[in-house]
């Protein structure tokens, strides 16, 4: 067998700007997730403009929040190279801290707007979790968040592309396919949120089931990566899954006990 090259991370150049394949990924997801949520909250009464303009906030403050995320969790390295911390392009941001700024600027946003942040929050759900997993295919493509060491017999039996396994060959050797794991998760939780709001579910509880679903995926899959950030000898991604699943189930039984959820989702 030949030497496997990987997929060119690179798409095309414009005078002398490198446009990488993670880069369009991550923006097609975006597009795709603010015109489904656009729709959907069309339908429920929010402003076509609504929706833009939270963007305009929450991706930039996403972004920040994410490296900030990171370079917390890997101090040890960022407080002897200053310079790196702002260096994005190199690679270093975290979901969880992309969450986290995204949900505080939406509920700053809808105050301001004085719009239900559960009613927000539960129109955009199935579209951040299809952000999330069309965003893993950006990771594949640069040959990152990828699990421990496995054959290229163990690839094949799952029946995996060729491209697939071939990018999974990184520096002669195999690995899990993590990315492609999330995503699958991912899109199955998409298809899950679609029908919940068929169901006679409360204000918030698409959202709360969002966090639940993703969490449940994050926590099993993270055992298997490799790039994990660390406290001790413990997975900060499973441990913010496990306060994160508690923390939505209790809402919800909370919510529902003390009546601030009456209002149905289509209310």
């Amino acid at each position: 067998m030949g030497e496997i090259q990987p997929i060119d991370p690179i798409a095309f150049s414009l005078g002398g700007l490198d446009v990488r394949w993670y880069g369009i990924i991550i923006g097609t997801g975006l597009v795709l997730a603010l015109i489904l949520a656009i729709r959907e909250g069309n339908r429920r009464g929010l402003h076509n403009d609504d929706f833009p303009d939270l963007m305009l906030w929450a991706i930039p403050i996403a972004i920040i929040s994410a490296r900030i995320y990171y370079v917390i969790f890997e101090w040890d390295y960022y407080s002897n190279h200053l310079s790196d911390i702002p260096k994005i392009w190199h690679g270093g941001i975290a979901i969880h801290g992309a969450l986290i700024g995204s949900i505080i600027t939406t509920y700053i946003f809808t105050k301001k707007k004085n719009i239900s942040f559960w009613k927000m929050a539960d129109i955009a759900a199935p579209s951040i979790i299809l952000g999330q997993a069309i965003g893993r295919w950006g990771n594949f493509m640069n040959q990152e968040a990828h699990g421990g060491e496995v054959s290229r017999a163990f690839l094949e039996n799952l029946h995996l592309p060729e491209f697939i396994i071939n990018q999974m060959y990184i520096d002669g050797v195999y690995y899990h396919p993590t990315f492609l794991y999330e995503s699958i998760w991912n899109l199955l939780g998409f298809v899950v949120l679609l029908l919940l709001r068929k169901a006679n579910l409360r204000s918030g509880e698409i959202f709360l089931s969002y966090v639940t679903w993703y969490s449940i995926g994050r926590f099993f899959i993270e055992r298997m990566r490799t790039d994990s950030l660390m406290i001790g000898d413990l997975r900060m991604a499973q441990l913010i899954s496990l306060g994160l699943i508690a923390f939505a189930v209790m809402a919800i039984f909370y919510r529902r006990k003390t009546g601030f959820a009456n209002k149905r989702y289509l209310d």
